[in-house]
């Protein structure tokens, strides 16, 4: 009954997701039922361990969600996003129309910017783009993707992604973690997604296909739709309904003004994780008022959050003059952090409670049973569990709430790096995510003025077979030489 209960559990919390449901309401309603079934405790299993595994998220990663998303906010507010994929799509030209596009996407994610900020930004960039170069508009929502949400957001050392951040607590490890495996993933996952573009673009020239006369969707005609903010609250961490608030400089900042930024962020971070943290004097870290813990523990989070806060300075710095009502724009972008923050804690919850239960100690087995060693089951985990929840960050969370101190135990054992399982965990979080539930996917599409039927299948290809097979590459090198 107990196995039973956390299949049905599942799916009420995915069923009920996809049609549009809260997650802070389905959570804890799918963790009560889960229990229920195996005759646990319902009230203490709510209060104790879900809402302590909840609690226990937004204590980590909170100042991540909210830094980010107020950097991401400033850096549309001001214009600057606008500006650098502008500044790229120019250089390029239409020639390279699908290039521009896919790097003016990485440029200000890997940045730090918000997904969905740069997906309203280069929505309509590509749509003239495209036009220009006589690309079908179908390929707009898999370019975008490719730029925006494979390597910049799980392969690029130093990313600054929420979901590069989660597995440094459990690891003990920094952003940079697997710093040349990253980099082979990154140029797997650029290369082959853009040989597919290029490949679907030149035979859709071959064959006359027509463009398609669809328009990028506005911000206010998604900012009301709550089914799609529902979804896309739990696959990002920005609320997409506070794109729509804040007031817009009248005038754009110059191309260095807009990307100096970005720099900053990879910089501080960079400086943060390899020089300045390893250097301090932190042993008062073990005292029991701070937690009992080691610089391994939060370095990686401090090292992020530390980079978004410069960022941040530089941005008000830069263009202080420039925004006509600075409290208000703030105020969106740290709106904009809570509800995903708090959504993704509840999938967090939920799994902990899910976790608990006897039963579980039979999916444990078979997870950790799968041949290959414990890197093919640990991307086998995190595929599973990102698919299931579709949020790369919460299935990511689950999976090491559950099975990281094990896996750090095995790979004690073996000799293996814990940089190498930092990087499987989350290039393996960022495959299937991206199946058709995603709220990524779904907010981009309707971005895009495409649907499933017309785009997904490029998606696929650029997203989930192009991550499948640089996650591959890393567990095959890895595991032959190491992590570098």
């Amino acid at each position: 009954m107990g196995l039973l209960g956390i299949l049905v559990a599942l799916a009420i919390l995915i069923g009920l997701a996809f049609r549009g449901w809260s997650v802070l309401l389905l959570a804890p309603a799918a963790a009560l039922v889960a229990a229920l079934f195996a005759g646990e405790p319902l009230l203490a299993h709510w209060t104790q361990t879900f809402m302590a595994s909840t609690a226990r998220f937004i204590a980590q990663f909170f100042p991540l969600f909210l830094l980010g998303a107020l950097f991401g906010k400033l850096m549309e507010a001001s214009g600057s996003v606008s500006v650098i994929a502008s500044w790229m799509v120019t250089r390029l030209g239409e020639h390279r129309a699908i290039l521009a596009v896919v790097l003016a996407g990485a440029l200000v994610t890997y940045g730090g910017v918000s997904l969905f900020v740069a997906f309203f930004v280069l929505a309509p960039m590509a749509q003239e783009l495209f036009r220009s170069a006589g690309i079908p508009r179908r390929l707009m929502p898999a370019t975008i993707v490719l730029g925006t949400s494979t390597f910049t957001m799980s392969a690029m050392p130093g990313t600054p992604s929420i979901q590069n951040a989660i597995p440094m607590p459990f690891f003990g490890t920094t952003p940079f973690a697997a710093p040349g495996l990253g980099i082979i993933a990154s140029a797997i996952m650029l290369a082959f997604g853009l040989w597919w573009l290029g490949r679907e673009a030149a035979a859709a020239a071959r064959n006359g296909e027509a463009l398609g006369g669809g328009m990028p969707a506005s911000i206010d005609s998604l900012a009301g739709n709550e089914m799609l903010r529902e979804r896309a609250t739990t696959a990002r961490e920005f609320d997409p309904a506070e794109l729509g608030h804040g007031v817009h400089a009248k005038d754009e900042p110059s191309v260095p003004a807009a990307a100096l930024p970005l720099i900053v962020v990879v910089l501080v971070n960079l400086s943060m994780s390899l020089f300045f943290l390893p250097r301090l004097d932190i042993g008062f870290l073990a005292q029991a008022r701070w937690g009992g813990i080691t610089l391994s523990d939060v370095g990686g989070v401090w090292a992020v959050v530390t980079a978004l806060f410069a960022a941040i300075v530089t941005v008000l710095a830069l263009n202080f003059r420039r925004l006509p009502s600075l409290r208000e724009t703030m105020d969106a972008g740290a709106n904009a952090s809570v509800l995903p923050a708090v959504s993704v804690a509840s999938l967090v919850g939920f799994g902990a409670v899910v976790a608990a239960m006897p039963a579980f100690e039979m999916v444990r087995d078979w997870v950790l049973g799968i041949g290959g060693g414990p890197l093919v089951s640990l991307a086998v985990a995190t595929n599973i569990l990102a698919a299931l929840t579709g949020s790369a960050s919460g299935g990511l969370t689950i999976a090491l709430d559950a099975l990281g101190s094990t896996y750090m135990a095995r790979a004690a054992e073996i000799g293996l790096n814990p940089e190498l399982l930092h990087r499987v965990a989350v290039i393996g979080s960022g495959t299937l995510d991206s199946l058709p539930h995603n709220g990524a996917v779904v907010t981009l599409l309707a971005v895009c003025g495409s649907t499933h039927r017309e785009s997904y299948r490029d998606i696929v290809m650029v997203g989930i077979v192009g991550a499948i097979l640089a996650l591959v590459a890393v567990i095959v090198i890895g595991s032959v030489v190491g992590s570098f």
